[in-house]
């Protein structure tokens, strides 16, 4: 049987480690470089980081000396020295190059949001050039009347496709996974939307990444308890404790949840 994953996500802005709540608040929490040595000493399963950067500015705390830093590929070649696992790159990808760009620093994967949306045919453009495998396609939802709507745009712009439909386009034009972010769940603490996990899971003919709304480690075992996704994503829980990827994995495990055995990797 396939093996679940466990994916920390590292949300980097003006090229400092911060933590999001409903995609609109953000709190600095430093240099992003240690972070991701940790998660690979901690057995992490692959990483993804997302640039939500929208200014050349920083966001303005005080208390550290640590600089903004606005080149985000120069960061991610860094990290690349001493990331052992699986990495997808997303934000601000809005065409082939952007995609190569990110391939030669050391992504194994993209993730692209809002360009397939502007343009559908550019998931398509994507795969035939570099791979289904290297692919994926995140989509922010929020629940709108009851419904669940795709917005983009860092959540600020309202899709005109229905979830049902964008799953459709998605696996139709070759992407590899789905990376779905709850913007509701955002920060919350409150678990994942297990209702959306179930919708998406339904209709998705690919991998399914679930993030949004983890504060326990009993939150990413309700993810695979109770729906069918591929990988369990979360960023804000894996940042305030030691070993903490090492630790969720254990939990999993004992519950036998199909992951890979823990493990701690030391690397110099």
């Amino acid at each position: 049987m396939k093996k679940k994953r466990l994916i920390p996500v590292l949300l980097l802005k003006d090229g400092n480690l911060v933590q999001a709540h409903n995609f609109k608040f953000y709190q600095n929490l430093g240099n992003p470089e240690q972070a991701v040595k940790r998660f690979s000493e901690w057995g992490s399963d692959e990483l993804i980081y997302l640039d939500i950067s929208k200014k050349k500015h920083g966001i303005g705390r005080s208390d550290i000396k640590y600089k903004s830093r606005s080149n985000f590929l120069s960061i991610i070649k860094k990290f690349s020295k001493f990331s052992f696992m699986p990495t997808t790159i997303g934000g601000n990808i809005k065409n082939l190059s952007d995609v190569e760009k990110r391939l030669l620093v050391g992504a194994d994967k993209v993730s692209v949001n809002s360009a397939v949306l502007i343009n559908p045919k550019l998931i398509s453009e994507i795969a035939q050039e570099f791979g289904s495998q290297c692919l994926v396609i995140s989509v922010d939802v929020k629940k709108i009347n009851g419904k669940y709507r795709i917005y983009f745009n860092h959540g600020k712009d309202l899709s005109n496709f229905s979830l049902k439909e964008w799953l459709k386009i998605i696996y139709n034009n070759g992407a590899g996974e789905i990376l779905i972010n709850s913007i509701d769940r955002d920060g919350s603490k409150e678990g994942y939307d297990i209702n959306l996990l179930k919708i998406v899971t339904k209709y998705s003919k690919i991998p399914v990444i679930a993030c949004g709304g983890v504060g326990t480690f009993n939150h990413l075992y309700q993810g695979f308890k109770k729906t069918n996704i591929d990988a369990a994503a979360a960023a804000n829980i894996f940042h305030y404790s030691d070993q903490s990827v090492f630790i969720a994995k254990n939990f999993l495990y004992k519950k036998k949840i199909k992951v890979r055995k823990p493990n701690l990797i030391k690397i110099n």
